[in-house]
């Protein structure tokens, strides 16, 4: 029934965040037309909090080690608030190139089991992706 999840950030200078998440955080991604690029991640978990509104939602990643990860961010000079202890996970704050903050956090929760993707009938055609170009640049190859 479900096939995955689909999470948007929005942001003033989109074009600086996309370049941090393909560039900096090496996640894979796909050109859908025009150089808008939507990214892959690995398997992902949503929860149901309590609230006395409805419509809000949160968005973190989560890494296996946070102080690995502050340290890799600091290597290319992106910023991370302290890491907090809050019990259910060591949480930090990056801040993206475009001005937002984006939670990352090393869980100390149990973890549920990934649902496997779909197999998608055989002959059916599937989206191709082609190189990425951000701001004039072409993104996702490596120098010769």
């Amino acid at each position: 029934m479900i096939i995955g999840a689909h999470s948007i950030i929005y942001s003033k200078k989109p074009e600086a965040d996309r370049a941090f998440l393909l560039e900096v955080l090496g996640l894979p991604s796909v050109d859908v037309g025009d150089g808008w690029l939507i990214f892959g991640l690995p398997p992902a978990e949503v929860a149901v909090h309590p609230s006395d509104e409805n419509d809000v939602h949160e968005f973190y990643l989560m890494c296996a080690d946070i102080e690995a990860f502050v340290k890799a961010m600091t290597a290319h000079d992106i910023s991370c608030g302290p890491v907090q202890d809050q019990g259910w996970g060591l949480l930090t704050q990056v801040m993206l190139p475009g001005g937002g903050k984006l939670g990352v956090y090393q869980p100390r929760h149990a973890r549920p089991r990934t649902v496997p993707a779909p197999r998608r009938p055989r002959g059916k055609s599937r989206v191709r992706s082609r190189p990425a170009r951000i701001a004039g640049r072409r993104l996702g190859r490596r120098p010769r």
